[in-house]
């Protein structure tokens, strides 16, 4: 990369580039610029420098600048007739035309004679440099003379030095063609019209066209019309290489420009003129523009988040910090790319408030805001803390003082700087995305700013000062690679960052957030100050605040500043006294004697800045009487004015002798400390003099806070002595008080006494409660002599021991002695209780709690022989018991049960044991009560009958809950679990899936009224178990009344010819309910207590009505079809009525043989007993009712009908197919024609097929008797009424149906159920097709097998309140038994 601000300055340092051409030097200018030593490499800079360079140095020279031609006169005028560009015609890159009619030629005048073609050919700067018009990085090439005949813009301009004089000759009259322009714009009549030049244009150049065909305005040839000339040669010949500005609407031929150009521009074209008068105005700015638009806080956070998540294609928060900053840096680094960002900085706390609470009384504080607002680290208390040097600044500078607010999005940045006056600033960020941040420490400022200063030379040259605008970012890796240290961290919501004086920092925002930063100066940031003054000075740089005023204001009240603060201003006072000592001799020196005092703080800054440093002036000032508005610091004494010397006078602010006395007034305050600290330390090493007293060391502590000395040693030792000093007194009153009141204390030892009477004697102050601690410590001695004598009498007396006790515990110190005294006399208590206790002689009531209680007291005993013997005789007793109990527990906690043989021995042991063991007691009532449990069962098993199930039962709990090992236990529970699985077993057999029916109910005959609503209810209620009822109460017996033999039987009995009553009064209840006549909304019907519909269906048993939708009913699709309707199973019974599976006779019998090997009785055995016999019994009458003749004949007539009816659909069906296989042959060669007659049925549905058979039923087609249809009626109902499938129901069913007409309204009725069904089926299929595909779509749905949907279908087959039907046969005969309801 070639750097072109160098290659220019050593092109200007070396002599310019005809010199260095002359002398041939490119290869010193490639050496100095630190290029390898080459052959190519001195003439690639040159042909560089003359292609981009040289030009730029013309147009800056004004060499290429020429003047330009009067604009042609017409009919009176002359003008050229022959013209010639340019004198050197190579330099064309466009030739003018070689055929001219002009007869004359306008001779060019130059001073300087004009080059050859030789010297073109020879100078790669004439023979190469084509520059392309100007632009916004090419300004000011292609400059030509401004004629004042022409027309101009603004008449302020001022005329191009003129290069090239050109001489006027009449010309002859000419006569022009008409001829035609063509604008990329529009053109407003009115202005041509007023002879005003347009400036309504566009976006692009303009150039003449000599087209009259194709133009859009023509102009006629009129005396003194406008058109277009070129001005630098004045004629208007070859049209379509003229050139029309942009902004001035001249024109140009694009050869007689310098340097030429090739061809028209495709963009905006400006004139040489307009760009001089461009150029001339003032530069922008270098720096951030201010946006013009405002936002609310919220405004901009959304547009911050909306512009980082389009940005990197993601949500804000997903964005790593990596990416972002690897982000920042290539767009910093790309020439090619730019990004906008918006950033809220510098914002004024004071006007639009603070992220910290403040005290201003503009709301009410809580009380944790209270907290937040007087805390250090709140930024608006900090920068004014007593330690602060700012504190001292009575204006609220804005920014150093009062924070300032940043507002950032992705992207925005603060540039590489350093603060103001080299202080101290700290950042808080209050909330929102990180901040990245880069720095380097103060040690390598210098190096980091001649680092820049060698990377970028010409930004410095033109702002020496450049680094404290906050304008330049460069890449940390580049500054490291120049050896910068450079420092990184990302800083988060609710932390700080403290940058150090003369720290460079810069950073870039990761996202949306809030920020507040503040400067603050401690004592060691001085130093650097007063350096950073200096550094201001030589960059000529306005300050902030006056350093020396700052110093003077801290110096004058001394007794504000603390001990450090006092110590680092005065040596920055001795400085800044010395150095203004010497500025002040050398104006003596110069002769400069007359002076005045200025209150320079009165001044505003701006009237006591130096003219040549803008430092701003506080001690002393130099200024003129001549000149009031001139003032300079002493620094610059010679740069003030031309005036004499006598006319000069110096303003201070204090004279040589005052500034000495501030200087010892902080010396005096920084040496204060040094004789306090005298005076403390004679007061804690003080040994053998006089001591003082305790409110003369308060007294030099209340010094130290008055003068706010630092915190030290000697302060600590100080306060570390006052308060052991305060402990003591405490502790002395205390001791001296209860001795005296005889309140409860902690007591101290006698050892711990007599040290507190030796720290006493320590301390470095006096007390006056010594003498009381003394006499204290003698009583003390007394008592332990007497206690002494007391414990040496053998035995001891057990009054005298307890008098000294008494004695002792009034006392405020602990005697060692006491503890002897008090073992000595639990001793003898506790031997007397131990023998008191065990020589009783109802020893049977000591339980072991009071044996352990004596245990453990007798260890809390001090030991001696006597009270040891006798705790060994006591656990050995009690060690006895306890084993005792715990194998009793054992056994009581049935892990391992025993027989009865083993617990008798285990108690008969225990029975030795003179203590109370309540294990014991426990296992004997075990014992009594498992040889009772034995004797019952003795007495069930020897009975005359077999015993009940539940009397079974209730031994089995019972022996299961004893901890003892009985055999004939596992003979019950044998006996009992085959009881169950037979029961088990009969429920499968006989109860449908979920019925709500016990099988004691449904093997028993129903036999009330009402029970017909109590199932309905159950239906409803879904299994409500209040609704239920017992087994007891279904036949009507009570539990004891089942123990009995025989009583089931007699009770079912009973109810057989009850159940026969029962139906007939439900037949007749239900006749009242007209399915067909006006529908009563009130009327319940079916199993859901809902009103009548269209689809209602007739039990055949009770005759009451119900929903086709909520049972299940005889499906006819499931059958094979013919006109034999009779020979259809359409019979319908509702589930109130069949309420099992109704199995077959054989295989009740089955569960009877089963029955009889169990040696238990059951109810429910007994009632399927009595239901097997009622059921052979109405078979064997059945049977007979159908050997009769006349319905034998009758038989043997539908067989024979029906056989006839089949005949004649099979005719039909060969008819049918003939008349397929016609239509097929006529159809032959037809790929859609192919069907057989099978395939033709296959496309009717069988509900089709079921209609198309149902006009065509006939009937009735027997005739029976009265008495023989009245007879199978009867038995009918009573087969019906029977929980068993016997096939003489469906036999007697048949006959009578033949004997009547076909029931074509039930038949139909079953059609439109199935129809029903099967639209609600085919929708919901339609659904879960349409949640597979979109499963399919989302990736995560798997094809299931065959199996696995019939199963899935079975599950999601809709259910009632009352059942969920399966597609089953319907509830007749042998097909009952494959039917499932759920109830």
């Amino acid at each position: 990369m070639l750097d072109l601000f160098t290659l220019s300055k050593i092109v200007t340092e070396e002599g310019g580039y005809e010199v260095i051409c002359k002398d041939r030097r490119w290869a010193r200018v490639a050496q100095r610029m630190c290029y390898p030593s080459g052959k190519n490499i001195g003439s690639l800079l040159r042909s560089h420098y003359e292609r981009i360079v040289y030009p730029y140095e013309l147009y800056q020279s004004g060499a290429n600048l020429a003047q330009c031609k009067a604009r042609p006169l017409y009919d009176s005028e002359e003008i050229d007739k022959e013209y010639k560009p340019h004198s050197i015609p190579l330099r064309q890159s466009v030739q003018p035309p070689k055929t001219n009619s002009y007869g004359r030629r306008a001779k060019r005048l130059q001073a300087d004679p004009e080059p050859s073609e030789e010297d073109i050919e020879k100078n790669p700067e004439l023979r190469k440099l084509q520059i392309y018009g100007a632009g916004p990085k090419m300004m000011g090439l292609g400059l030509v003379a401004k004629d004042r005949n022409l027309r101009r813009r603004d008449k302020d301009i001022p005329e191009c030095p003129p290069t090239l004089i050109v001489k006027d000759e009449p010309m002859e009259d000419i006569r022009l063609e008409p001829c035609t322009v063509e604008f990329c714009y529009d053109i407003k009549e009115e202005e041509e019209e007023n002879g005003e030049n347009s400036n309504t244009v566009s976006t692009k150049s303009t150039r003449l066209r000599r087209n009259a065909a194709n133009s859009q305005f023509t102009r006629k040839p009129v005396a003194k019309a406008e058109f277009f000339v070129c001005r630098i040669c004045a004629r208007s010949d070859d049209d379509d290489k003229l050139l029309v500005c942009f902004v001035c609407n001249d024109t140009y031929h694009i050869y007689c420009l310098l340097p030429p150009l090739p061809e028209i521009p495709r963009t905006v074209w400006r004139c040489p003129k307009c760009v001089v008068e461009e150029c001339k105005k003032p530069p922008e700015a270098f720096g951030f523009e201010q946006a013009t638009r405002e936002y609310t806080l919220q405004s901009f956070g959304e547009m911050a988040d909306t512009f980082k998540s389009d940005y990197f294609s993601m949500p804000v928060h997903m964005v790593p910090t990596e990416l972002v900053e690897k982000e920042f840096w290539r767009l910093v680094c790309s020439i090619d790319e730019d990004v906008t960002v918006e950033y809220g900085a510098d914002i004024h706390s004071k006007e639009f408030g603070s992220g910290f609470p403040m005290k201003n009384g503009k709301r009410k504080l809580t009380p944790e805001e209270e907290e937040y607002a007087i805390c250090g680290w709140n930024l608006n208390v900090l920068p004014v803390l007593d330690q602060s040097v700012l504190c001292h600044i009575n204006a609220d500078i804005s920014g150093m003082k009062v924070p300032w607010l940043y507002v950032g999005m992705v992207f925005s940045t603060f540039c590489w700087h350093i603060e103001d006056h080299w202080s101290y600033s700290i950042n808080y960020l209050h909330w929102g995305e990180p901040k990245t941040w880069y720095g380097v420490p103060s040690s390598a400022a210098e190096l980091l700013e001649d680092v820049m200063k060698k990377l970028t030379p010409e930004l410095f040259d033109s702002q020496p000062d450049l680094l404290h605008q906050l304008v330049t970012i460069m890449n940390p890796n580049i500054l490291m690679s120049y050896g910068v240290p450079v420092f990184r961290t990302n800083q988060c919501a609710g932390e700080f960052v403290i940058t150090f004086p003369r720290a460079y920092h810069s950073g870039f925002n990761q996202g949306y957030n809030f920020a507040e930063a503040v400067n603050f100066c401690t004592a060691d940031w001085l130093p650097a100050g007063r350096r950073c003054i200096d550094h201001y000075r030589r960059l000529r740089r306005y300050c902030v605040f006056s350093h020396e005023e700052l110093i003077c204001k801290m110096a004058a009240n001394p007794e504000r500043l603390d001990l450090n603060l006092a110590a680092v201003v005065h040596k920055e006072m001795l400085v800044m006294v010395q150095e203004e000592r010497k500025l002040r001799k050398a104006l003596l020196d110069k002769g400069i004697t007359e002076a005045e005092r200025e209150a320079f703080e009165l001044l505003p800054d701006d009237e006591r800045q130096c003219n040549k440093c803008k430092t701003t002036c506080f001690l002393s000032a130099l200024a003129c009487y001549d000149c009031p508005d001139a003032l300079v610091c002493l620094y610059h004494i010679d740069d003030l004015c031309k005036c004499p010397s006598n006319r000069h006078y110096l303003r201070y602010r204090y004279t040589l002798d005052e500034l000495p006395t501030m200087l010892h007034k902080l010396k005096v305050r920084a040496e204060s400390f040094d004789i306090w600290a005298n005076k403390v330390k004679f007061t804690l090493e003080v040994i053998d003099g006089p001591k003082k007293t305790l409110e003369q060391l308060k007294a030099l502590q209340w010094e130290a806070a008055e003068k706010k000395f630092p915190e030290n040693d000697l302060l600590q030792q100080l306060r570390n002595a006052i308060t052991e000093v305060e402990k003591c007194v405490s502790e002395a009153q205390s001791l001296v008080c209860t001795k005296k009141s005889s309140r409860v204390r902690s007591k101290l030892t006698v050892e711990q006494l007599k040290t507190f009477l030796d720290q006493i004697h320590t301390l470095p102050c006096i007390i006056h409660q010594e003498k009381d601690v003394k006499d204290l410590l003698e009583s003390v001695e007394s008592f332990q002599l007497l206690a002494q004598e007391a414990l040496k009498v053998s035995p001891p007396n057990i009054s005298d021991l307890r008098d000294l006790i008494e004695q002792g515990d009034h006392m405020v110190i602990d005697v060692p002695e006491m503890n002897q005294l008090r073992g000595q006399v639990q001793q003898a208590l506790w031997l007397n209780e131990m023998r008191e206790t065990l020589a009783t002689s109802s020893s049977r009531h000591v339980t072991l709690d009071v044996m352990r209680r004596l245990m453990e007291s007798g260890c809390n005993v001090t030991q001696n022989l006597e009270v040891e013997k006798a705790m060994a005789e006591l656990q050995e007793l009690l060690t006895i018991s306890e084993r005792w109990e715990e194998k009793a527990q054992i056994c009581l906690e049935a892990r391992q049960k025993h027989p009865p043989a083993t617990l008798e021995a285990i108690i008969k042991e225990a029975e030795t044991i003179p203590v109370f063991l309540p294990n014991i007691l426990s296992l004997k009532e075990t014992l009594l009560k498992a040889r009772a449990w034995i004797a019952d069962v003795e007495e069930i098993q020897n009975g005359d009958h077999y015993p009940c199930l539940d009397d079974l039962e209730g031994l089995v709990a019972v022996g299961r809950d004893l901890p003892v090992r009985m055999d004939e236990l596992h003979h019950l529970e044998v006996q009992v679990m085959a009881a169950h699985s037979w029961r088990e077993k009969a429920c499968k057999t006989f109860l449908k899936k979920n019925s709500c029916y016990t099988l004691l109910e449904v093997l028993c005959p129903c036999n009330n009224v009402d029970s017909h609503n109590i199932k309905r209810a159950r239906w409803k209620k879904e299994k409500d178990c209040s609704l239920f009822k017992s087994d007891i109460e279904s036949l009507g017996l009570s539990a004891q009344d089942l123990r009995e033999p025989g009583s089931v039987s007699l009770a079912f009995k009973e109810g057989e010819q009850k159940e026969k009553e029962y139906i007939l009064q439900l037949r007749e209840l239900n006749a009242s309910k007209s399915q067909t006549s006006q529908r009563n909304e009130q009327q319940q019907y079916c199993v859901c207590g809902q009103p009548s519909n269209d689809l209602m269906l007739q039990c055949d048993l009770c005759k009451d009505w119900f929903h086709g939708t909520c049972v299940t009913y005889p499906k006819l699709t499931n059958q094979k079809h013919s006109l034999a309707w009779w020979d259809w199973d359409f019979r319908f019974l509702c589930p109130l009525c069949m309420r099992s599976r109704r199995p077959r006779l054989a295989t009740i019998l089955a569960l009877l043989v089963a029955l009889q090997k169990l040696p238990v009785r059951l109810p429910e055995g007994e009632a399927l007993q009595c239901l097997t016999e009622r059921a052979i019994t109405w078979q064997d009458r059945a049977r007979q009712a159908l050997a009769v003749d006349e319905v034998t004949v009758l038989l043997e007539k539908l067989n024979e009908l029906g056989q006839q009816l089949q005949n004649e659909v099979t005719k039909e069906l060969v008819v049918l197919k003939e008349s397929t296989r016609n239509e097929d042959s006529s159809q032959e060669g037809s790929a859609e024609g192919e069907g057989t007659v099978e395939d033709v049925i296959a496309t009717l549905s069988d509900l089709e097929v079921i209609n198309s058979y149902l006009p065509r039923l006939k009937g009735a087609v027997i005739e029976i008797s009265e008495s023989t249809q009245q007879q199978l009626e009867e038995l009918m109902m009573e087969g019906d009424l029977l929980e068993v499938n016997l096939d003489e129901t469906h036999t007697m069913w048949r006959i009578l149906q033949a004997a009547g007409p076909p029931p074509l309204k039930t038949l139909q009725k079953f059609v439109e159920i199935e129809k029903s069904e099967r639209k609600l089926s085919k929708a919901k299929g339609k659904d879960s097709e349409k949640k597979r595909k979109r499963k399919s779509e989302r990736g995560d749905y798997t094809p299931t097998s065959q199996e696995e949907l019939e199963t899935k279908k079975s599950r999601d087959e809709p259910a009632s309140d009352s059942c969920v039907k399966k597609k089953a046969p319907p509830a007749t005969e042998n097909q009952v038994e494959s039917k499932e309801e759920h109830l």
